[in-house]
């Protein structure tokens, strides 16, 4: 019989792909979905477990919907994703709220498990996390003018800080033609930004013949009927000059680029078992800003990693003042259990913590510089809807990665579809985003 099922996605995009397509599922077997899990029959929590704070965040969410439950509006609570695949054996003993787990190698199970629980059964099913990647529809959640195209699934990186390993498994390219069906399908959608997807994208194709095919994988989507095509993430020693030419050439491709770094000092690369060196890292980005004007950097900072004294820290500052990259996601060191640096010397939580907040004051006044610099500009800007509390529209440039980064707040005399683009003049900056006024009459 057909089942009442709200989803509820955590963490990352790649999070977002699967519960997409775990929708479909749901959808293709007649059960009903709605956003709301009260009044639900079954609330799938598709969880992150990348950090110990992501898996607190899901326990308080599962933690809600046992509420629910209690109270009689939600009869059943199945946990996916990372989070129980990582802690599979006490889980299952410490979160008794929950009626079922499916691990990142059984997303394709979730109808069965939604019967199993609505039969009274527990079921617990973690299959292989090593196997071909799970392909079929979806049912897009994000806003209709943008969507994720996911093409690989785990890493092969190995970095001692990082679980992801062996939460994703080994890295696995999705075939080329599968992915690009998967993209006709999303421009035929009415899809205008197209978000590339994976752990590591660079590393894309290298697992069938050890070439790297991302290049290919991109001229083929230029020539698809998409206006944006944005990417995350692009592994510093995995980027060649023929990726960098494609990129620099097409207009489709946006010219952001999200290259996660986690520091620059040479020991701390090496004992994190990062590929590269802090002059291989200045050397690429001064070959990036060259070849490609207007360049907008993003990445991934850690504070108190092992290995970071004083000197260390310094360096990382003076790095980040030196290379101005405009965006930055930071974050303190936690330990995560199961990884090599976990049992590696480090500085303590709060000396970590401390670091990241000078940190995130670099990047904020670097951001503050930029925001100057760009008034009286005009942008092409993605319009997003209409913000009732600021009373004007908001949208993205390309230099803002949707749910990252910031937006642009701009007024205009006549209105503005969701999903259309339009040329902003920047004549502001509003707690460090971009404000101005529609430019194109």
């Amino acid at each position: 019989m057909p089942y009442t099922i709200s989803f509820i996605s955590l963490g990352c995009a790649k999070n977002v792909v699967n519960c997409e397509q775990m929708m479909e599922l749901c959808r293709s077997a007649g059960h009903i979905l709605q956003e709301d899990p009260a009044g639900a029959d079954v609330a799938v929590v598709n969880t992150c477990g990348f950090l110990a704070a992501a898996s607190e965040e899901a326990i308080g969410v599962i933690l809600h919907m046992a509420e629910l439950k209690q109270a009689g509006r939600l009869k059943k609570i199945l946990v996916t994703g990372c989070m129980p695949q990582r802690y599979q054996e006490e889980i299952q003993q410490e979160l008794p709220e929950a009626d079922g787990f499916l691990g990142t190698g059984s997303y394709q199970e979730i109808t069965a498990a939604i019967e199993a629980v609505m039969a009274g059964e527990r079921p617990s099913r973690f299959g292989d996390i090593d196997g071909p990647v799970d392909e079929g529809g979806r049912v897009l959640t994000t806003p209709a003018h943008y969507a994720y195209l996911r093409i690989a699934e785990g890493c092969d990186n190995w970095c001692a800080f990082c679980i992801i390993p062996k939460l994703r498994g080994r890295y696995r390219s999705r075939p080329m033609e599968k992915v690009l069906d998967e993209a006709r399908d999303l421009a035929a959608r009415g899809v205008k930004e197209l978000i590339v997807v994976a752990q590591d994208i660079t590393r894309y194709g290298t697992d069938w013949d050890g070439q790297h095919h991302l290049a290919d994988l991109l001229e083929q989507l230029c020539r698809m009927d998409f206006h944006w095509i944005r990417l995350h993430y692009l592994y510093p020693d995995q980027m060649d000059s023929r990726l960098i030419d494609v990129i620099a050439r097409e207009p489709k491709i946006l010219k952001y680029l999200d290259i996660p770094l986690q520091h620059c000092n040479d020991a701390i690369l090496r004992r994190m078992n990062r590929r590269g060196d802090k002059a291989y890292i200045e050397a690429l980005l001064d070959t990036l800003r060259e070849k490609i004007p207007g360049l907008v950097l993003r990445t991934s900072i850690i504070t108190g990693l092992p290995g970071e004294d004083e000197a260390a820290f310094d360096e990382l500052c003076q790095f980040l003042w030196d290379q101005r990259m405009l965006r930055a996601g930071v974050f303190p060191y936690s330990p995560e259990e199961g990884t090599p640096a976990a049992a590696m010397e480090r500085v303590d939580a709060g000396e970590a913590a401390r670091r990241a907040e000078l940190v995130v004051d670099i990047q904020s006044r670097i951001m503050d510089e930029w925001n100057e610099a760009m008034q009286g500009e005009t942008l092409e800007v993605l319009c997003e809807g209409f913000d009732g509390q600021s009373m004007s529209y908001v949208g993205r440039s390309y230099a803002e990665s949707p749910d990252i980064d910031g937006q642009i707040y701009f007024t205009a005399d006549r209105p503005v579809a969701a999903g259309s683009f339009v040329q902003v003049r920047i004549t502001g900056a509003m707690d460090g985003e971009l404000t101005g006024e529609l430019a194109d009459g």
